[in-house]
């Protein structure tokens, strides 16, 4: 009787340690690669708390998350620092690629242009999409034409067949502070001139 006790407890202490030995396997294979930086870390589920400047990114695969320690949040992610952890935290717009908080995007993906943080398929109204940095620059909207100069040729009114006139106008002062993209601001074109100049001025040669 007492040998069957024995072998029993035996069994027992060996399905104990072979559990250990298959636990500690999976372990060493695959859980501590997926814990590097971590102060805490779950078998099922990483990361749970990081070490100090590290950021904790957590993603979701069906119905399990799982977390991991880096020191830069991906794209469609930014860091936010806490007391307790440093966290990679969603941007909300599935068209941010990088964002400043969760409704500041700061760049867009591909496709889309970015304007006062949001991004945009086209650009709204009163802007201009810039291919160069996918974004929607402003556009001003200039003053009314001036009237047109006097009829000139080489600062002269008179004794030449043709000249130029021209006329301007104005920008906003704010509109030239955010160098937003203007339309033309002067013309010119051909004009008649006197040929002849009153009090008997001298033709430019």
């Amino acid at each position: 009787m007492q040998w069957i006790i024995f072998m029993l407890l035996l069994f027992i202490s060996s399905m104990e340690m072979l559990t250990q030995n298959r636990w500690k396997k999976q372990a060493s294979a695959g859980l501590l690669e997926n814990c590097t930086g971590c102060v805490l870390c779950s078998e099922d589920n990483g990361c749970i708390t990081c070490h100090h400047r590290l950021f904790l990114l957590i993603w979701r695969d069906g119905i399990r998350q799982y977390g991991m320690c880096v020191h830069t949040c991906p794209p469609g992610y930014f860091g936010v620092r806490g007391l307790e952890v440093n966290r990679c935290t969603k941007c909300r717009s599935p068209s941010c690629e990088s964002c400043f908080s969760k409704d500041f995007c700061m760049k867009c993906k591909d496709k889309f242009y970015l304007y006062k943080g949001q991004c945009f398929r086209q650009c709204p109204p009163g802007t201009a999409a810039q291919p160069g940095t996918r974004e929607c620059q402003e556009t001003c909207e200039p003053g009314p034409w001036s009237e047109w100069s006097a009829c000139t040729h080489e600062s002269r009114t008179c004794g030449c067949k043709w000249g130029v006139e021209t006329r301007v106008r104005e920008v906003p002062e704010a509109a030239r502070e955010e160098g937003t993209a203007c339309p033309a601001l002067l013309e010119t074109r051909r004009c008649r001139m006197k040929k002849h100049c009153p009090g008997g001025e001298h033709r430019p040669t």
